[in-house]
């Protein structure tokens, strides 16, 4: 590490200010403190020190989203091979998912890395580092057979207009990564709904013949629309496969299936307090409630659908544990984080039962409520200073 931190510093004075390469001192810098915590100091007034910064904070999150990005390259691989009758080994179905699944990670760090560097470079401001975690969820959240050219297009869409049109990091209002996948969904929803994208070569493997008798490649939430859709009013939902669902071994967007990996990555965002669990204790405990509500009122298949169901299917686990608790986009106060968590998940499963052409209810419920978030913390700071204003004695 010492060799590398002296070869990193013989080089700095050629991005420096009056270097050959003076232009690129934003992009060398970027590459500098992503290697190394900044070791600059405040020359007056308050100093503090810490052992993290930003790119550290994002580095945890990447880190608590691999045993979703693992856990979701060996379905890759399990889902394909389930289609085609195959049998392989675990690391084999692993490895398929590697393969199947870099294109994309590629696609969308090269995208969105590329228009981050542009714009710093314009500017001569410090590269952003938010995109190192949009970067990995964009993939995550996406069908593994969606066209690489849309999640370029998609990508650029989220940086430039949900990010940089608002000042860069720490100012967009929507999570960048659910902009990409809305983007995607509203100008091209045949790459990102029905049943063949969620598993790797199935649509070809229909063409050809090859796919194993009774395999469909839908996903969990798209069986009650389907049934409704043919006049079937009732499901016995108790002989689903609930424990498959848990584990993730199911269709669906690459890193949203295994409700497991998601809950140790959960831990690690709570254990290290880059994440709120206030958000997420609410957005599950208002989905929970929600689906409740919908079994006491029972009006079709869906709405008999058991409550924690919900909470197992879908971008629901994922979206609570990633999405809503991005600390740019999501509640700043405490009692809003409460708020703001609790109405996501309810929403979130009322767009599913209300609406059964669009099961997946998540990330408009987050994006709606990223909206709101100004609102709600206004109305809770309010609520603060009234409340102290009248424990006060000062007239």
């Amino acid at each position: 590490m010492k060799g590398l931190r002296n070869f990193v510093s013989k080089m700095k004075p050629t991005f420096s200010p009056g270097g050959k390469l003076s232009w690129l001192h934003s992009t060398f810098d970027a590459f500098e403190t992503f290697l190394f915590v900044p070791n600059t100091t405040t020359a007056k007034g308050s100093h503090i020190r810490d052992a993290i910064d930003l790119k550290r904070t994002m580095s945890v999150v990447i880190m608590a989203l691999m045993p979703a990005l693992l856990f979701g390259m060996f379905n890759i691989g399990y889902q394909n091979s389930l289609a085609l009758g195959l049998e392989r080994t675990l690391l084999e179905n692993w490895w398929y998912g590697f393969v199947e699944m870099l294109p994309l990670i590629i696609v969308s760090y090269g995208v969105g890395l590329g228009i981050e560097f542009i714009f710093a470079q314009i500017r001569h401001h410090e590269v952003n580092e938010g995109f190192l975690v949009s970067g990995m969820l964009i993939p995550l959240i996406m069908p593994i057979d969606v066209p690489l050219w849309m999640v370029a297009v998609a990508t650029a869409f989220a940086v430039i207009i949900g990010k940089e049109v608002f000042g860069g990091t720490g100012m967009n209002i929507f999570n960048p990564a659910l902009l990409a996948r809305a983007f995607i969904f509203f100008a091209y929803p045949k790459a990102i709904s029905g049943n063949t994208i969620w598993v790797s070569g199935l649509g070809a493997a229909e063409q050809t013949g090859t796919v194993v008798d009774g395999f469909s490649g839908a996903t969990p939430l798209s069986i009650a629309p389907e049934l409704m859709g043919e006049g079937v009013n009732t499901i016995d939902w108790s002989s689903m496969p609930v424990w498959d669902w848990f584990v993730g071994l199911i269709p669906g967007s690459i890193g949203e299936t295994s409700v497991i990996a998601i809950l140790l990555g959960a831990i690690i965002l709570i254990f290290t307090r880059v994440a709120s669990f206030k958000i997420m204790f609410a957005t599950f405990a208002g989905g929970y409630l929600m689906g409740l509500l919908f079994n006491l009122i029972g009006a079709n298949i869906y709405m008999e659908m058991p409550a924690y169901y919900h909470l197992l299917l879908g971008g629901f686990a994922f979206g609570a544990v990633f999405m809503a608790t991005d600390p740019v986009t999501g509640s700043q106060t405490s009692k809003g984080k409460w708020i703001y968590g609790f109405i996501i998940g309810a929403l979130a499963v009322a767009i599913r039962v209300l609406n059964p052409g669009y099961p997946e209810g998540m990330m408009l419920a987050i994006l709606f409520m990223n909206a709101m978030v100004p609102l709600i913390d206004h109305y809770v700071v309010a609520g603060n200073i009234k409340a102290r204003m009248k424990r006060s004695k000062v007239k």
